[in-house]
């Protein structure tokens, strides 16, 4: 069965669509500070405003205790969700109370409401079926049909995202259409040479799809947290760097896998070793197998991939039809440890092919950068559903919607 999209609701004027958007923003002191998210939502909304909806708008943000907390309020999204669409939004400062209800049944044809974060309410994010399913029929109360649209979310089994598309006539919006599509070409017959970047702190979390990729790909480059423990595996030392030991072996068996199937994997030459976790601390370059000959000794820990390293990455990806990337190369919060992941990002937006940015703290770091979303072929809006999908994992929030 093939995903259902827009098309299959027919004529939507007067219609009260939900669309479970992501809208989970960062905030710091009420400002959105990456309004990326709210900007992939817009072409759904668009359409439906522009077929005569009545547009209910939920979302999660942040993670609050299923009770409501102000510091996790959607009110900032809705204010920022009105400049962009150029209209005024409505806002409900409940999930499904008499706010929302009254948000709603003020609606004309191709208006837009905002009811407050759903996780303001325990049966969003609720284990018990039953908790979840009550609430998912309290939000059907607000709308005749559901759009999908909240990527970051169909790995998870909640209530707006699983329990409601068995509820009310459900579908997909443009956004998740538009990333399944990206998704596809990476793992259906890819344009090679295909290259993934893997780097954040952890192999642990990147086990699936090292796992599930290394059949696909012609190269693998490992950076960020995660490659300490590769380094260790190869037989280096890393000081303090962090390090994963319980995943050793398992590195270990990626690394003769990988050289069986001929799949290259890069591993860093040089990097940044620092005295401690701090954006001023004293650091130097030092060589992959002298990480502890620094003036830091075992103490010094590794924050970045060095320069020779970042060049050997960027040559790769340039020489690429299609890259992948998932995960900063160092700590880029820290200016002193940002250049790996901007040359990285860099290179990717030279790529002849289909580049790609794998959500999560990769997009976050494009940004913060400086980089423009249109230099990418696609930034993913969803960091953990992009990975579990190339893990090859079944995503509840895509098979309600038809997904096979």
């Amino acid at each position: 069965m093939a995903l259902r999209t827009l098309d299959s609701l027919g004529s939507l004027a007067g219609t009260r669509v939900i669309v479970r958007c992501d809208l989970n923003v960062p905030l710091k002191d009420g400002i959105i500070t990456d309004d990326g998210r709210v900007r992939a939502s817009l072409p759904t909304l668009n359409a439906l405003i522009n077929a005569g909806a009545r547009v209910v708008v939920c979302s999660h943000l942040g993670r609050p205790e299923g009770a409501p907390d102000p510091k996790y309020s959607l009110e900032p999204v809705a204010q920022r969700l009105s400049e962009l669409l150029g209209q005024p939004v409505a806002f409900a400062r409940d999930t499904v109370g008499e706010s929302a209800h009254d948000a709603v049944s003020s609606l004309e044809n191709g208006e837009v409401a905002v009811i407050e974060n759903l996780r303001f309410n325990a049966g969003e994010t609720s284990k018990d079926e039953s908790e979840r399913q009550a609430f998912a029929r309290e939000l059907a109360g607000l709308g005749d049909a559901l759009v999908s649209d909240g990527f970051g979310v169909v790995h998870r089994k909640q209530a707006s995202v699983y329990d409601l598309a068995q509820i009310v006539p459900s579908v997909a919006g443009l956004l998740i259409q538009k990333e399944l599509e990206v998704l596809d070409r990476l793992t259906e017959n890819p344009e090679r040479p295909y290259t993934v970047v893997l780097g954040g702190s952890k192999v642990s979390d990147k086990l699936g799809v090292i796992e599930h990729l290394l059949p696909r790909v012609d190269r693998l480059l490992v950076g960020g947290g995660m490659m300490f423990t590769f380094l260790v595996a190869e037989g280096h030392q890393v000081g303090s760097s962090l390090l994963e030991k319980d995943q050793i072996d398992t590195v270990k068996g990626y690394l003769a896998t990988a050289k069986e199937r001929g799949v290259e994997i890069v591993l860093p030459v040089d990097a940044v070793v620092a005295a401690s976790f701090s954006a001023d601390a004293e650091h130097v370059v030092a060589d992959a197998d002298a990480l502890e000959e620094t003036p830091f000794g075992a103490s010094g820990l590794g924050l970045d991939i060095g320069p020779r390293t970042a060049e050997i990455f960027a040559d790769a990806i340039r020489g690429s039809r299609t890259v992948f990337w998932n995960g900063p190369m160092g700590v880029f919060e820290m200016k002193a440890f940002e250049a790996g992941t901007k040359t990285v990002a860099q290179a990717l937006t030279e790529v002849d092919g289909l580049s790609v940015v794998g959500g999560g703290d990769s997009a976050a770091a494009v940004r913060q950068l400086g980089f423009a979303d249109d230099a990418f072929g696609h930034i993913s809006t969803g960091g953990g559903a992009s990975l579990e999908f190339l893990e090859g994992k079944k995503l509840p929030g895509l098979e309600v919607l038809g997904w096979q």
